[in-house]
């Protein structure tokens, strides 16, 4: 099971690299801004999470993370009216929701064992690992945040995440299910928001007299 998460992880990786060159496409990026703005979408939000914890960085430990967005980056600009085409487009959305879904219950495990700000911190900073390094990439690019949108994106990983902590607490023994029926709740929502377009309603909104 952790040679498969692991290399999910990887896949989820590359997803978060080829989904970042193709959202900054439009801005006709160099390929330097391109791989820099791969691998920070990629492995941003597991540094700052690791940073918080005042633990080793984790592709510090394991530099096949870098490889791995360094060249799903190249990859995407080179190939970037490929990616373009709408089904490989959306394959790679589902995957990168897959991705998120894995990285953000991850995430929950590892504060979970330190007994880190249990047990507010494991929701918190699964929400940082999953989306923070797009939130990274659309600050340095200059971008609307995916906070600043109604895209279903974050909400998922904060329901999953959420359902993961009190799985945990009340059934401490059953660590692989609880991680497995969290890891589907998030990614069961984002591919329903992939798939049928859904968004955050507009009552939810600060604005919701306009569209």
């Amino acid at each position: 099971m952790e040679t498969l998460s692991y290399w999910i992880g990887m896949a989820g990786t590359v997803a978060f690299a080829v989904t970042a060159v193709l959202a900054l496409a439009p801005k006709n990026i160099d390929l330097f801004g391109a791989v820099v703005l791969g691998i920070i979408t990629a492995i941003g939000g597991g540094t700052v999470r690791d940073l918080i914890l005042d633990v080793p960085v984790f592709w510090s430990i394991d530099l096949n993370y870098i490889w791995v967005a360094l060249g799903a980056s190249i990859a995407a600009f080179s190939a970037n009216s490929l990616f373009t085409r709408k089904e490989i487009y959306s394959l790679m959305l589902y995957v990168d929701g897959f991705g998120v879904a894995l990285f953000a219950i991850e995430a929950v495990n590892k504060v979970w064992n330190l007994g880190f700000g249990l047990p507010l911190a494991p929701v918190i900073l699964g929400i940082v690992t999953a989306i923070g390094g797009g939130l990274i990439r659309d600050v340095l690019a200059g971008r609307q945040t995916l906070l600043m949108t109604r895209e279903l994106y974050a909400t998922p990983v904060l329901f999953g995440c959420t359902v993961y902590v009190i799985l945990l607490e009340l059934f401490p023994d059953y660590r692989f299910i609880s991680s497995v029926i969290s890891c589907l709740c998030i990614f069961g929502v984002r591919a329903a928001a992939i798939h049928w377009r859904l968004t955050v309603p507009l009552w939810l909104t600060t604005n919701p007299k306009t569209e």
